[in-house]
């Protein structure tokens, strides 16, 4: 979560380097097409630098004409991406919990929102649920979330129960489907103690969580990891907005035998 009311916790996840780490995925043009497309708003371009959506893209696999669904798709960064990576024969399920629309600011949403009736977006449908009934029309190539997992542990989303949520998304996929989850670093050994103050979330909690669920790690990336950051502040401060330490990591729902 980028902010919510005074009263609301936010939370973010953290997840140190771990063995089969991968940088450096070639960019398909395609990528590069979408992630230029002149129909992003400006505040999304401005934080291609540090977020880097070519190569986090490139990394997850998503293609022409795969199914994705954008978990917690807050302001549509990613969605907008998605849509035009996929293309008219592709589709985007933007994915906003009911917990998050009641306990947050429109403005956390409000990007998603803006997509109902764009028909610069027409691939793209938007859902509602809450975070534990997440499900769509069709299979998926990808789920993909980003800096959202630890919130799912806070208070404003319930906490949500996460091996339900992990269990929905696993159904939601294909088999071979892909499972990317990106977030924001904690102290090794902290487990869940710094979702609500920091933001943060120790990344062998969220690896054994979504492990927990059947999937299949595969690598992970480290685009944008960033060993200035000290784990120790919230990822608000300004000494460390927008450039914390994130990890990248990718699963995969097992192939049927």
């Amino acid at each position: 979560m980028k902010g919510t009311y005074p009263l609301v916790a936010l939370c973010c996840l953290c997840v140190p380097a771990t063995v089969g780490a991968a940088a450096g995925t070639p960019v398909p043009t395609y990528v590069t097409a979408a992630v230029a497309d002149a129909a992003r708003p400006a505040s999304d371009v401005s934080l291609d630098d540090v977020r880097k959506p070519r190569q986090v893209i490139a990394f997850a696999g998503a293609r022409p004409g795969d199914r994705i669904a954008d978990f917690m798709s807050g302001n549509a960064y990613f969605t907008r991406i998605f849509s035009r990576v996929v293309g008219p024969h592709g589709h985007v399920y933007a994915f906003l919990p009911t917990q998050e629309l009641e306990n947050c600011s429109p403005d956390e949403t409000s990007g998603t929102k803006a997509l109902s009736g764009d028909d610069r977006y027409r691939n793209v449908s938007i859902i509602e649920a809450p975070t534990e009934e997440f499900a769509t029309p069709e299979a998926l190539d990808l789920v993909f979330t980003a800096q959202n997992f630890h919130d799912l542990y806070d208070s404003f989303m319930g906490p949500s129960d996460v091996p339900a949520v992990n269990r929905a998304i696993f159904n939601a996929l294909k088999p071979g489907g892909v499972y990317l989850v990106i977030d924001h670093v904690a102290a090794a050994g902290s487990g869940l103690r710094d979702t609500e103050t920091l933001h943060r979330i120790d990344p062998r909690s969220l690896r054994d969580a979504v492990l927990a669920a059947g999937f299949v790690f595969e690598a992970e990336s480290t685009e944008l990891r960033n060993p200035a950051d000290s784990h120790a502040l919230r990822i608000f401060d300004p000494a460390i907005r927008h450039r914390t330490d994130q990890v990248i990591l990718k699963f995969r729902k097992p192939f049927a035998d």
